[in-house]
């Protein structure tokens, strides 16, 4: 009856924190019990990447956060080397937003706004005006007004007679000024569209690498809750067998 007391109570395996009388991370040795966590949590991919770096590893030990964010980060770098090659600096600030937990979300119009001068802001001003119906409106009130002036009010000395030569200069003198303006600002716009482009990029980025580690941690809890289920179904067939042996 004492074996059964013992392996009912879990006797035959001991966890680390009984192994050891000060626990302490097998990689650096800390040994704040806050910080520390078991090493059979760790991914396979992750351990792997361990036990090549340092030369050894022990499912039973214990590491602390510190190193397990350490070597998660190392896990990641790998992954993204292997498929990109060479990792640029939107790769770069991904994997400095998911070592310090940082929130990539933003608004990245906001940010090119900031940036500014004043001069490109009039120009974004001057563009967004002559892009519109009051534009249309005002210009086309301008136009009849000048010419009816011309050719109805001051019929005996207009100051810009049929055909309206000046009203010519000064549509041809607008256009000229105009178009490189709009164009100013349309530059502006599709370096606008760059940049947020490159922003849903690394967000996709950062969200496609969290779920994949999601999706490992999860198959390993899986995998190690079953090798447990297993374990725990093997101890029950023996107690059993004990009992009716007992009998």
């Amino acid at each position: 009856m004492a074996s059964l007391t013992k392996r009912a109570a879990g006797g035959d395996k001991m966890g680390p924190l009984q192994k050891h009388s000060l626990p302490r991370c097998q990689i650096c040795g800390e040994n704040n019990r806050d910080l520390l966590r078991q090493a059979a949590l760790v991914r396979p991919a992750v351990s792997g990447l361990i036990q090549k770096e340092i030369g050894s590893w022990d499912d039973d030990g214990l590491i602390c956060l510190n190193d397990l964010e350490k070597y998660r980060n190392k896990y990641v770098q790998s992954l993204l080397v292997t498929e990109k090659g060479e990792l640029g600096t939107l790769e770069q600030e991904v994997l400095e937003s998911l070592k310090d937990h940082e929130v990539l979300s933003r608004d990245p119009a906001a940010d090119f706004e900031t940036e500014l001068t004043f001069g490109q802001r009039v120009a974004d001003r001057v563009a967004d005006f002559g892009g519109s119906w009051s534009f249309l409106f005002v210009f086309g009130f301008f136009l009849a007004a000048w010419m009816a002036v011309n050719s109805y009010l001051l019929i005996t000395r207009p100051f810009d007679p049929y055909p309206y030569i000046l009203l010519n200069l000064i549509l041809s003198s607008l256009a000229a000024i105009q178009a490189p303006v709009i164009m100013m600002s349309q530059n502006r716009q599709e370096a606008r569209d760059q940049l947020r482009a490159q922003h849903d990029f690394q967000i996709n980025l950062k969200a496609e690498l969290e779920i994949r580690q999601l999706h490992q941690k999860i198959d390993h809890m899986l995998s190690a809750q079953w090798e447990r289920l297993v374990e725990i179904q093997q101890i029950q067939m023996e107690l059993i067998n004990e009992l009716r042996s007992a009998k």
